[in-house]
């Protein structure tokens, strides 16, 4: 690949983009040195202009893409990562109501509506979106989680008694990203699939059963190489 391919992209996104593990040492949450982006930077001796925000759900990414504008439209190719944080719930309420209905923190519809406006906003603006998948969770330690402290019981009766029902509702956020690149024509960069080909990913996927590891980066690192060595 062409360094000045790689000078031309820059990166809409969540914690995944940003880098973000869990580290078992500190217990807390840090960038990690050695996250995708910057792998794929110092393969190719350049920068890749990184706006990926911690936390973030699609509808901080457009205020992001609102504020970053001059600096998007300057590039050819605009990465978008998003999906993980929008498909989350508040699980301390459910954890009380478990009857009750609960919505996402982003529901898929108004995901949709929204991811679709980033879209077309970075295509008027005359950069090249490309879309990523999610990696997909490690849906037992998700829950493990996501319910430490609460009311485990209730928190798996609202999923219906089987942690299944994590990685089929994260799914269905994934599957909305591939629905939008179909429906635009444009591309999708599958980094959801190097996971999945190795059959039991776990090694890969940090404690909290959402964000890749170190070695779930160099994954991502490898497989968005040859991704971006087929740009045109």
């Amino acid at each position: 690949m062409e360094v000045t391919k790689v000078t031309d992209i820059c990166v809409l996104g969540d914690s995944i983009s940003k880098g973000i593990v869990f580290d078992d040492l500190k217990d807390r949450y840090a960038v990690l040195n050695d996250n995708f982006i910057s792998l794929l930077q110092r393969e190719f001796g350049t920068k890749i202009k990184n706006f990926a925000s911690f936390g973030a759900t699609i509808t901080k990414g457009l205020r992001i893409f609102e504020e970053r504008y001059s600096s998007i439209k300057s590039h050819k190719y605009t990465l978008i990562e998003f999906g993980g944080n929008d498909c989350n719930f508040n699980w301390e309420q459910i954890s009380v109501t478990p009857n009750a209905e609960h919505l996402a923190k982003t529901p898929l519809s108004e995901f949709k509506a929204t991811y679709e406006d980033i879209i077309e906003k970075t295509m008027y603006a005359g950069s090249r979106p490309i879309l990523l998948t999610l990696p997909p969770l490690e849906r037992n330690r998700f829950f493990e989680w996501v319910s430490r402290d609460l009311n485990k019981d209730n928190i798996m009766k609202y999923m219906g008694g089987s942690t299944i029902f994590i990685e089929r509702w994260h799914s269905s956020y994934n599957e909305m990203i591939l629905e939008l690149a179909d429906e635009y024509g444009i591309q999708v960069f599958d980094i959801r699939k190097p996971f999945l080909e190795l059959g039991d990913y776990s090694d890969y996927i940090c404690i909290d059963g959402m964000h890749p590891n170190a070695a779930g980066h160099k994954l991502i690192a490898k497989y968005l190489r040859e991704e971006l060595a087929a740009l045109e």
